[in-house]
């Protein structure tokens, strides 16, 4: 009688067994079912947004996602989506369109940067109007393959006795600067005017 007990609750565990497997195997895929769609969403609502942060549709912008997964990617790394799209255009049509929509973002870019920069000169002014405006820091830029280090130097086109010292201590260095002639009201003949002067 002992042996039948066993036996009998052995066999109900053992039938429960697949009865909980099978519980937990359903109760497992629902969440995930729940998490693939979440992700799904996800990964939609992400490729409308980069797609409409550079003016493209979702199309296009998948277009431009899977050309970047083949050759494309690999013959131009980074390369934005307007520049790939208008490289790899199916028609004269389409590549005119993007050109012209890669122009009109690139304006706005540049438009945006020229406006702060207008704001830091007047900043620059206001804030020390008699100070020569010398950047010390340095910029890395690739020349014959190597960063090279490059100071600014902001001058005066006229009187600025401060100026012309620091241009010539600058000159005799060995290190490359950039110069940015001020006071000139956007006239090339008084730029010309003053390089003359200084050469």
């Amino acid at each position: 009688m002992k042996n039948i007990r066993c036996v009998v609750l052995l066999g109900g565990c053992l039938m429960s067994a697949p009865l909980t497997a099978a519980q937990s195997v359903s109760g497992a895929t629902r969440p995930v079912q729940i998490e693939a769609g979440k992700s799904a969403e996800s990964q939609t609502q992400s490729l409308q947004y980069e797609a409409q942060e550079w003016g493209l549709s979702a199309e296009e912008y998948a277009r431009f996602e899977a050309l970047m997964k083949g050759r494309r990617g690999i013959q131009s790394p980074g390369l934005d989506p307007l520049t790939t799209l208008g490289i790899e255009a199916r028609s004269d049509e389409e590549r005119r369109r993007l050109a012209e929509k890669w122009v009109q973002q690139e304006f706005a870019r540049a438009e945006k940067e020229l406006a702060f920069q207008r704001e830091v000169d007047a900043a620059w002014k206001r804030l020390y109007g008699q100070v020569l405006p010398v950047s010390l820091g340095t910029f890395g830029r690739m020349e014959q393959g190597t960063a090279q280090r490059r100071q600014a130097l902001f001058v005066q086109a006229e009187n600025c006795s401060a100026c012309d010292a620091r241009l010539a201590t600058l000159l005799a260095g060995k290190q490359p600067f950039d110069i940015y002639v001020l006071g000139t009201k956007g006239d090339d003949n008084r730029l010309r005017a003053w390089a003359r002067q200084k050469n």
